[in-house]
């Protein structure tokens, strides 16, 4: 099957790698036998939609993410509405914030964001920079990562990850975090998050080919790379906080 990928304003919000979400995803479904095409929208360009299996945004520094909001302001519309039919997508690190109701920069400045949900952002002087380990009900398996953002969000109702065993959430210090409703997944973790946890990768390649109407396979085999390296950083970090406890 052919399958379509958007990737907005790759340009803009590119910080940690955030593209690595998008070729990952992209080379799991080629590795189950599917055309897979990504097709980059740059701000000043329409988001279509039509024909679209997954919608993608990557971190960005405060700044690019105020531009990208207000480029992407004008598909809001057609963005909640593809969320409600169900169409996948990803909001990695700061681009979480534009799904929310409003953004509150540090000088009080209030920004009306896309209103895919409830939320609210409010940025901070302080900046959060450490690792996360987590739960996601989705799965067994923790969610691991790193975040460097400043922002606390209040008001999440469905979060992506349900409790913090290291980190912070939305909106304190071993809180949940992220965002997930429906096929809509988001989270302020870097690493980027799908090559960090290919859990959450098969998930969202089960997303994916589902909105599709493709076959969706029991076992949904990733990157052996991924698969090692996932195993290396929940071992460092569980123990470490086997450390933290004694």
């Amino acid at each position: 099957m052919e399958l379509t990928l958007i990737h907005l304003y790759p340009d803009l919000m590119n910080l940690y790698g955030s593209y690595a979400n998008l070729s990952v995803l992209r080379r799991t479904l080629e590795g189950l036998g599917h055309s897979v095409a990504v097709k980059p929208v740059l701000p000043g360009e329409a988001v279509e939609l039509d024909g679209c299996h997954f919608l993608y945004l990557g971190a960005g520094t405060e700044r690019a993410q105020k531009a990208a909001l207000e480029a992407l302001t004008p598909d809001a519309g057609a963005i909640r509405q593809a969320a409600e039919a169900g169409l996948p997508m990803l909001f990695a690190g700061s681009a979480m914030e534009l799904l929310g109701r409003r953004i509150t920069d540090q000088q009080g400045k209030d920004w009306e964001a896309l209103g895919l949900a409830d939320f609210l952002s409010r940025e901070t002087e302080k900046r959060f920079v450490e690792d996360v380990y987590g739960v996601c009900p989705l799965f067994p398996e923790p969610i691991v990562g790193f975040q460097n953002k400043s922002a606390v969000i209040t008001g999440i109702e469905t979060p992506l990850l349900t409790g913090l065993s290291m980190g912070y959430g939305n909106d304190g210090e071993k809180r949940p975090e992220g965002y997930q409703k429906g096929s809509v997944f988001a989270s302020a973790l870097t690493g980027p998050i799908l090559v960090k946890n290919p859990a959450l990768l098969r998930e969202v390649t089960r997303r994916v080919l589902t909105y599709a109407g493709a076959e969706v396979p029991e076992t949904i085999p990733v990157d052996g790379e991924l698969e090692r390296g996932y195993a290396v950083t929940a071992e460092e970090l569980e123990q470490l906080l086997g450390q933290q406890a004694e």
